[in-house]
């Protein structure tokens, strides 16, 4: 468990905070490029760490995100104008470049030079792998952008998604650490329904509890759990976790419903809006060059296909109507009795409330990933805090890769898999 100050220093994330200042020191997803898809097209609200933004796409394609209220009187600009390379606020005519910079004033005389000295907030952007990208830190220690092999295949080898999920970030990212729920929160209790999850018989759920083993890294960690089976056998699933929000983890269609055999990688990124809610970014890719043809079945089965989110990205499925679990399911053919993986996930983390309370936890040795994880991410705001650059500010992470096997029984699983969940 966490003493209540490391629990803080942990959760908060909003602009002076020790947390805060830290995750500013990364590129961190600030929206979809679906989202602002076209020049001149209409702005979005965007929060991170506690920042009110917008984002547009301004005529000549490049994507701003700044400050979401007008320096004049403070209307927000998600009201704006997006023309001529600039959003103009509707209420008295002020126009700012994306990166911040007033360029007009409509309600100035021509020859006045105050808008010169006028500048919002205003963050540098990325469009990659589907995602706006946003870098909220110092300029001088911007890092190399971030160049994940999903964000570097062609578009129909990826697929990217995200949802609303009204919990604390970190709570939210320790459930995506944590290998020893998955066959359990996500089990099928038959094999005989169409309802996305682990059949019982697969060697994932009939290996019992895991052994977790951690190998920490200059970007993070990669890990495994490892389960032993019948005639000398172990299944050893490998994650990895890059610094500070990035889970990776392998994958098979026939969990969610596809193809037994096809194999993908996927993860998700764990993004703070304020304290009490984060945006979930979810991506997959093929990595052996075939199209990532089962996208659409993959997000249904995880209930972030068509008609499980509202237009704000919030599940449909929430604490307001329990989720919508059924209890003859729960029974009958699922261990929850909740659709959707992502429901089942959303469901276990947003109620344990908004902000968890890390000091009357009981942890196990099936817990040790997310110890290390607070141990790094404790480490990264010292070393911040004292002026030197946290893990992952460089580019070292950008071929890390997951798989899961059976290997036998004694052997080291760092050493077999090595070559295949960091390759050269």
């Amino acid at each position: 468990m966490l003493t209540h100050a490391d629990n803080e220093l942990l959760v908060r994330t909003n602009p002076g905070t020790p947390m805060g200042e830290t995750l500013r020191r990364y590129w961190m997803p600030a929206c979809l490029s679906s989202e602002v898809p076209e020049p001149d097209g209409a702005p979005i609200r965007v929060k991170l760490l506690g920042e009110n933004l917008v984002a547009f796409r301004d005529t000549s394609g490049k994507v701003g995100m700044i400050d979401e209220f007008c320096a004049h009187r403070r209307t927000s600009l998600w009201l704006g104008r997006n023309e001529e390379c600039g959003l103009r606020c509707v209420y008295h005519g002020w126009k700012y470049d994306v990166d911040g910079n007033c360029v007009d004033m409509m309600n100035e005389p021509t020859e006045s030079k105050l808008k010169d000295g006028v500048k919002l907030t205003a963050y540098p952007t990325v469009d990659m792998g589907g995602i706006i990208w946003a870098y909220m830190g110092p300029k001088d220690k911007m890092p190399p952008e971030p160049k994940f092999e999903w964000t570097q295949v062609p578009e129909d080898r990826r697929g990217v998604s995200k949802n609303w999920q009204e919990c604390n970030w970190l709570q939210a990212l320790e459930a995506g650490v944590d290998t020893a729920h998955v066959p359990i929160l996500h089990r099928l209790i038959t094999s005989d329904t169409k309802r996305g999850g682990y059949d019982p018989n697969t060697e994932f759920a009939r290996g019992g509890a895991p052994v977790v083993e951690v190998d920490i890294t200059d970007y993070g960690y990669r890990y495994a759990g490892i389960r032993s089976l019948e005639r000398e056998r172990q299944f050893v699933r490998t994650y990895q976790y890059v610094m500070p929000f990035h889970q990776i983890r392998p994958e098979e269609m026939s969990v969610y419903g596809g193809e037994a055999g096809r194999p993908f990688i996927s993860g998700h990124i764990w993004v703070p809006m304020d304290d009490e809610n984060c945006m979930v970014y979810n991506w997959a890719y093929s990595f052996d060059g075939s199209p990532l043809t089962e996208w659409e079945l993959l997000e249904t089965s995880l209930g972030r296909g068509p008609g499980d989110l509202d237009e704000n990205f919030l599940n449909i499925r929430n604490k307001s109507n329990g989720y919508q679990i059924d209890r003859h399911v729960q029974k009958t053919e699922t261990f929850t009795g909740i659709d959707g993986v992502n429901n089942q996930d959303q469901a276990a983390q947003e109620m344990m409330g908004p902000i968890v309370d890390r000091t009357k936890e009981t942890l196990t040795p099936s817990d040790l990933a997310i110890v290390q994880l607070r141990r790094l991410l404790m480490q990264a705001v010292r070393t911040v805090s004292d002026g030197g650059d946290p893990p992952a500010s460089g580019d070292n992470y950008y071929m890390a890769r997951a798989v899961d096997r059976v290997i036998p029984n004694g052997a080291k699983w760092l050493e077999v898999l090595l070559s295949e969940i960091n390759p050269s």
